[in-house]
């Protein structure tokens, strides 16, 4: 029965897609590629590159890979693979200058067929996340795939159906999940000498630039392929100057701010709340302020709420600091990126650098972690990647690919929130959240924020998005809005660029 269902998926996931030539779909339990193993080097190719010299020194995050993954024994990149062609020739090039041979492919079809690949690192815009994953899955490689895990709600629960079907080992890149003072913070945490978890606070205060305004559309570089780094998602034409890294704050292609930097505080959150699942209700409120009209699609200023039991978490997310002075952002006790655990006898605040327990009138009672630990850097989450592989075991992945649904899913459960929402005047947000203390308290705090950058709420409202209740087991909403809020959990899709339904 079972090889029959295996038959069956492979016919359907192929159906529009062999005319532009998938991967090579091999058994999803084989080991690794002959030359690799216990005593061999895993070889991983990389997708996704990331821009040159992409305005605001962001970017380049497969770039930054390729760097972390030479400090990782046993690792060797052998493959690297980008749309855009310029950038591919300029990294083999680097790689050339280290003396270190690479492939290089424009199509990451192509590379998920090369024999002498081991697992793939998947750095491409969050719409390729889910398709490129899977194809991997069917390739027989592992994955390492960045944050957000997915794009949308049911891309993720489709990628956890193929790590499980095929056997891949599949870890997203939420790396503070290799993060000895976290670690140890949480293990004090669960101790019980504060007691009993009473919320999780997860801060992402960031300031950011507007987008430049374009006209109508602008033509994309003539080194890439611009058809295939749509893929899955609709090829519109392009609304910005720079085509790469910005697609974080489009929605066709993005998550917005919760869905790239929240995601990592959100992860740590769930971490600490003893990792609950994903989320059965939440509510989101924010707006796009100060920008300007730049023509970005997601909110700049977001606080949202997974209502988790018996402790709920809350995101707060700041992008925004038209003023010059330190009060347009602020910090949260002590924290502008990095997450407050509430508890019943004090709190936690620190993040990746370490940090302290304090009282409930918070005094200081001590640091943490206590003594020297290793700091965290991206090799370190790697080489558990890479331990992972070898010893075929998914338990000893630190974010393997339910961990890495759970915690997007609390991001897409916030913009979907958002995104069904309408703008609001303060006297009817503060009505609607006042049965909640720690929610309420975020927004009078996020409000003083924004008058310390010149805007009232009263005049420019933010957009206030309703509860939406998720059947967990299901992952359907129900209840009110559930129609609108279904249709926008899972895209259509550009064939052959479908994501095929596994679960």
């Amino acid at each position: 029965m079972r090889s029959f269902r295996r038959r069956e998926f492979l016919k359907r996931s192929m159906v529009g897609g062999m005319a532009l030539g998938l991967p090579s779909l091999l058994a999803g339990g084989q080991r690794l590629a002959q030359g690799a193993g216990p005593n061999g080097d895993l070889r991983i190719a990389v997708i996704g590159l990331g821009g040159l010299n992409v305005v605001g020194s962001v970017g380049g995050r497969g770039r930054q890979l390729i760097a972390a993954l030479r400090k990782v024994p046993g690792t060797r990149v052998v493959a690297l693979c980008d749309v855009d062609r310029a950038i591919l020739d300029h990294e083999v090039r680097q790689c050339k200058d280290r003396g270190e041979s690479v492939a290089a492919y424009d199509d990451l079809r192509r590379a998920l067929d090369d024999k002498g690949v081991d697992a793939v690192a998947i750095a491409t815009p969050n719409h390729w996340h889910a398709l490129a994953t899977i194809w991997a899955c069917q390739a027989g490689k592992d994955v390492y795939v960045e944050k957000p895990f997915s794009y949308d709600l049911w891309e993720g629960r489709q990628m956890v159906a193929a790590a499980r079907r095929f056997g891949r080992m599949v870890q997203v890149g939420t790396q503070r999940r290799s993060s000895p003072a976290l670690r140890q913070a949480f293990e004090f945490l669960r101790s019980g000498q504060l007691g009993a978890v009473r919320c999780a606070r997860a801060i992402v205060y960031r300031p950011r630039q507007p987008l430049p305004k374009v006209p109508d559309s602008v033509e994309p570089p003539s080194s890439v392929d611009y058809d295939l780094w749509c893929g899955p998602a609709p090829r519109a034409p392009l609304r910005r100057k720079q085509l790469h890294y910005d697609w974080h704050w489009f929605w066709p292609t993005g998550n917005g701010e919760i869905g790239n930097n929240g995601v990592h505080t959100i992860d740590v959150c769930c971490w600490a709340l003893g990792d609950p699942g994903l989320p059965p209700r939440a509510i989101s409120l924010g707006g796009r302020f100060g920008f300007g009209d730049d023509g970005g699609d997601t909110p700049n200023t977001h606080i949202a709420m997974f209502d988790y039991a018996p402790a709920p978490l809350i995101c707060e997310v700041r992008n925004l600091r038209a003023a010059n002075e330190p009060a347009a952002v602020r910090t949260f006790r002590g924290q502008d990126r990095g997450v407050v655990i509430d508890c019943e006898g004090g709190y936690y605040a620190g993040d990746t650098r370490g940090g302290a327990v304090f009282d409930r009138q918070g005094r200081k009672i001590k640091d943490l972690p206590e003594g020297r630990v290793p700091a965290l850097s991206d090799d370190v989450h790697l080489a558990n990647f890479a331990a992972a592989v070898r010893s075929r075991r998914a338990a000893d992945l630190h974010a393997g690919a339910a961990v890495g649904h759970a915690s997007a899913a609390c991001a897409h459960l916030a913009n979907l929130s958002y995104r069904l929402g309408k703008p609001a005047p303060p006297e009817a947000i503060r009505e609607t959240i006042r049965a909640n203390t720690e929610l309420s308290d975020a927004f009078e705090r996020c409000r003083e924020h924004l008058r310390a950058n010149g805007i009232d709420l009263g005049s420019t409202p933010a957009v206030l998005g309703p509860w939406l209740t998720f059947d967990v087991q299901r992952e359907r909403f129900v209840g009110e809005f559930a129609e609108q809020a279904n249709g926008l959990a899972r895209r259509q899709y550009r064939k052959p660029f479908v994501v095929p339904e596994l679960a």
